[in-house]
């Protein structure tokens, strides 16, 4: 998926600001468009935000562990980006007329050479509506791009959303030989 810069006039897509470097705007399934770009420093109080809005549930299976708010080392530890051993894309939508993150994938660098690990979490008022595809297949992009040959991600095994996304790009799935609630979906990026 090659970043490109739309120039269609619908309402949706022109309500976004003109952006510089990588990114793309994405139509969604049932209407609306997002922007997906990769996450800046100054992203950091809507990715505390976007934590605060998820669900119990959607936080569990985001992190495997209930969190309520998110503390500032875990959020300096979120917002380590540097385009190559640490990666996230954000999708913005606006939302009651304020740019809200919806979305986000992310990877990171394994001590294996050639692997990292990812994670997609979509806001529970924006599910089913293809945005985990669009976030994780832009991430598998930027992993390939970059060199890695595999990407994995250890998810709860109630999380039936996931496996189905994983599914749905390739990945193939295994128990976690550690943990019998967990699964691991693996996808080799050659």
């Amino acid at each position: 998926m090659a970043p490109v810069q739309s120039t269609a006039q619908s309402p949706s897509i022109s309500a976004f600001a003109p952006e510089a470097g990588e990114h793309w705007i994405e139509p969604l399934k049932e209407g609306g468009h997002v922007l997906i770009r990769p996450l800046r420093a100054e992203d950091r109080e809507r990715e505390k935000a976007f934590i605060m809005r998820l669900s119990s549930e959607s936080r569990h299976f985001r992190f495997l562990c209930q969190i309520n708010e998110p503390g500032e080392a875990m959020l300096d530890q979120l917002m380590t980006v540097d385009q190559r051993e640490h990666m996230a894309y954000v999708a913005l939508a606006h939302v009651n007329g304020e740019l809200q993150e919806v979305g986000i994938s992310r990877y990171a660098a394994c001590a294996e050479p050639g692997e990292c690990e990812c994670a997609v979490t979509v806001d529970d008022q924006w599910q089913h509506r293809g945005l985990g595809s669009l976030l994780l297949g832009h991430l598998i992009d930027k992993a390939r791009a970059n060199g890695y040959t595999t990407m994995y991600s250890i998810d709860s095994a109630a999380n039936t959303a996931m496996y189905e996304l994983a599914r749905e790009l390739g990945f193939s799935t295994t128990r976690d030989p550690d943990d019998n609630c967990q699964v691991i979906h693996r996808l080799s990026l050659t």
